[in-house]
């Protein structure tokens, strides 16, 4: 498998002209703005990586599957748009499973007693991109967090703080800019993994649509009016599970890893290309890669000098240090805002990444169309992605293919959006909403969505990560034993059977209140304009057909006609997993299969019906100016969260051994290649003890000069793996484990692996710790 700093690309690398070629484009984007300012624009970026160990991760629900290391950090990414003497918007994108209702009304509270009335929740939107490798715990209700043993408040503070402090970096970077906005075709990086329950939507309707997931991305590109492209957000759909149920490192799966991809190829490739001084070769700066070039043909050389740097045996590898200089940090220009990408969720529920499709892990023929069941059995069935076996080369093609896909837009943007910043946002209580819809004889009728529940289907999973025991897909009877069960926690009433039918109930989630609420009832929607772009957020993960049905609705209310309604085209995108999180959002029809998303639809067969009335309020009161109602509010249950999650006790060595020492160190006088996989263990601490925000567990630094090392990568980098295990669950010792597989873009040169932590005393005095492996030579 290749990498490459910060990532690797596949197809060839264009010529040096062809950079050139594509940096005066950017250039020129940037300089024929500076007379067209309409907007006021601002973006940030801040760390929200969470608990590295012990804490179970949000998505999968499964108990066994927790943190255990760093795969690549998570941030917050927030981009402001404001008219210069009106109205604004605020999105946040994050590299978490889904937003939270709790969250939001924390960071709403903070932004409130810092700008007053300036943000608010009516223009504010805070989204997450869906991974399935995050640290869980940070929701308000009982069923999202039971896995992780209840509320686990440094997930919650970390993610509250993260957003915070990204909207406040906006907030502060505001200055006069344009924003372009950019629409292209991905083909390749999503199937329906639901299949059955789409071929169940009209024919007719199927008939206008070329694939059964949506294949458009949509792009903005946000270009500072000195400055020139400060960052770009894009939404497009497929499902953040490359990474498997089985992984314990903290990763932002593939959209996480398009967000890298872009920021650093920007960093490297973008309009500062000229300035040689500080450009990048390898991913090493060059005023460094020219140093070890100056070497790189003697080896012997090289060897004498690594070897200058090994640790006497039974010492320190180096003094210790709190805090380790990241790499990022080190290269980014003070002067200029930091660029920012991010890669945003929609209508994504029933689009998977694992392109090759659905198979049986025992026979290796492809699944039960209908029930994606292997013999009857659930648990057989895994979808694969493009790097199979190896889920981590799947999250980096998956990200990588949109990361060019992104790239090609940002390059080519050239429509300004231009027009009013506008918002309306209301909150509703879908355990009761009345819904007018067409009947059979032509004319209408009132239905009601239900309080909220969970099918027989939803255990069993789906082919990105099946459930357990003898539950399937498609599955509308439910079966007895399992009946019994769930009257223990709540039998539904006949009232609440009739209006979920066709879905079997397993869980009767919106009337279960102990020991506190199990699902939200009250959900925020939430509609922005910014020019001749729409933003629909939806508290949830529409299926393809459902995202669809929304936006052709709204964008009809927009463009019929008549006062304040919008000339020529408009943008209409579905912001997915927004402000909170409410599962699931299909068609009536697929509603109809109870495949995994119909069990999951929580508020019965017209839930969508439902959204697309209420959103059609929201722009009809749009074009008109006119405010909407409020609302319910959503209730704060921080006080009533419990907690069962362990605390670290302490930390501790073996006899003789300091916190930060090598347990296994590289070869001595040891030589490694590209595309090596070179793995020091260090001894350890708890990673709960100090998240390392903005910071990191580990570093490789490359030597410069005679005795000045740099960093070159660090946790935050697709090539370097933290891993962190104890011998036992109740063990006070720990090691870390630190991978890095040399990226073919290496600089032939001396290098050191780092691990940074903090120990935990008997009497709860934390201690920060680094160790250094021995130096060892790339060839």
């Amino acid at each position: 498998m290749g990498f490459s700093h910060r990532f690797n690309l596949s197809v060839r690398r264009p010529p040096m002209a062809v950079w050139l070629w594509i940096s005066l484009i950017l250039l020129q984007g940037s300089v024929g703005v500076l007379s067209d300012s309409n907007y006021l624009i601002g973006l940030g970026s801040y760390d929200i990586t969470g608990p590295a160990a012990d804490v179970n991760m949000m998505g999968y629900a499964n108990m066994e599957q927790t943190a255990a290391g760093v795969h690549f950090r998570l941030r917050a990414r927030a981009f402001i748009v404001a008219e210069p003497q009106g109205k604004r918007v605020v999105f946040v994108n994050l590299d978490a499973c889904m937003a939270s209702q709790l969250v939001t009304i924390k960071v709403l509270e903070r932004l409130k007693a810092r700008y007053g009335d300036l943000y608010s929740e009516s223009n504010i939107a805070i989204s997450g991109i869906h991974t399935h490798a995050g640290p869980g715990g940070y929701l308000q209700y009982v069923v999202y967090i039971v896995t992780s043993l209840g509320f686990v408040r440094q997930s919650f503070d970390v993610v509250v703080d993260g957003i915070e402090k990204s909207i406040i970096e906006a907030h502060e970077n505001l200055r006069p800019g344009s924003v372009f906005v950019n629409k292209g075709e991905l083909l390749d990086a999503g199937v329906n993994r639901s299949p059955s329950a789409y071929l169940n939507n009209p024919m007719e309707e199927r008939s206008k649509y070329k694939h059964d997931v949506d294949k458009e991305m949509t792009l903005l590109k946000f270009v500072d009016s000195e400055w020139g492209p400060v960052g770009s957000f894009n939404w497009f759909a497929t499902h953040g599970t490359s990474m498997s149920r089985t992984n314990s490192l903290i990763s932002g799966d593939n959209k996480g890893a398009a967000a890298r991809f872009m920021e650093d190829w920007f960093n490297k490739n973008g309009v500062e290309m000229s300035n040689s001084n500080d450009r990048e070769y390898g991913g090493v700066p060059r005023r460094v890669s020219n140093i070890l070039h100056e070497v790189h043909d003697n080896h012997h050389e090289l060897l004498e000098l690594a070897a200058s740097f090994q640790s006497p045996p039974g010492k320190p590898a180096t003094k210790r240090l709190s805090v380790a200089r990241r790499v990022r940090s080190a290269l980014r220009q003070t002067e200029k805002p930091g660029f920012v990408a991010a890669f945003c969720q929609t209508n994504c529920g029933d689009v998977s990444p694992n392109v090759l499709g659905a198979f049986c892990i025992d026979t290796g023929l492809p699944c039960d169309f209908n029930h994606s069941t292997c013999g009857g059995r659930n648990e057989l069935c895994y979808g694969r992605g493009p790097g199979y076996p190896d889920e981590f080369e799947s999250t980096r093609i998956i990200g990588e293919r949109q990361f060019e896909k992104a790239l090609d837009l940002f390059n080519k943007a050239s429509e300004q959006l231009q027009g009013k910043v506008d918002f309306r946002h209301a909150y509703l209580d879908f355990s009761k909403l009345e819904v007018t819809i067409p009947n059979q004889g032509g004319g209408s009728e009132v239905v009601k969505t239900c309080p909220a529940s969970m099918g027989f289907a939803f255990a069993a999973g789906t082919t990105d990560g099946p459930g357990a025991f003898d539950f399937k897909q498609g599955d509308d009877q439910g079966n007895p034993f399992w009946r019994l069960v769930r009257n223990l926690l709540k039998n539904p009433n006949q009232t609440q059977v009739d209006c979920q039918h066709p879905k079997p109930i397993l869980l009767d989630t919106g009337e279960m209140k102990q020991p506190y609420d199990w699902a939200p009832s009250i959900l925020p929607i939430e509609m922005f304009r910014i020019g001749q772009l729409v933003i629909l957020s939806v508290p949830g993960e529409f299926t393809t057909m459902a995202g669809r049905r929304l936006r052709e609705a709204v964008r009809t209310v927009l463009t019929s006609g008549g006062k304040g309604h919008f000339n020529g085209d408009v943008h209409v995108v579905i912001a997915g997993l927004t402000n909170t999180y409410s599962q699931y959002v299909t068609t009536f029809e697929e509603y109809q299969i109870q495949r995994y998303e119909g069990a999951s639809t929580l508020y019965g067969p017209h839930t969508l019906s439902a959204y697309i009335q209420e959103f059609k309020k929201l722009a009809s009161a749009m074009l008109s100016g006119q405010p909407v109602q409020p609302g319910p509010q959503p209730p704060d249950l921080l006080a009533k969260q419990i907690s069962l999650l362990t605390p670290v006790v302490m930390d501790a060595t073996p006899a003789g051994v300091n916190f930060g020492d090598v347990k296994s160190d590289v070869p001595k006088n040891s030589t490694f290649k590209r595309g090596d996989m070179v793995s020091v263990v260090f001894w350890s601490a708890c990673p709960r003890n100090d998240l390392m925000t903005e910071g990191t567990f580990a570093l490789v630094e490359a030597l410069q000069g005679e005795d000045t090392w740099v960093p070159s990568y660090d946790d935050d980098d697709f090539c370097l793996r933290f891993k962190w295990s104890r011998p036992s669950k109740l063990s006070t010792r720990s090691m870390a484990t630190i991978e890095w597989r040399i990226p073919e873009s290496a600089t032939t040169g001396v290098y050191r692996i780092r691990h940074f932590g903090a120990s935990k005393g008997l009497l709860g005095s934390i201690r920060h710790f680094a160790g250094s492996s021995s130096a060892f030579v790339v060839s």
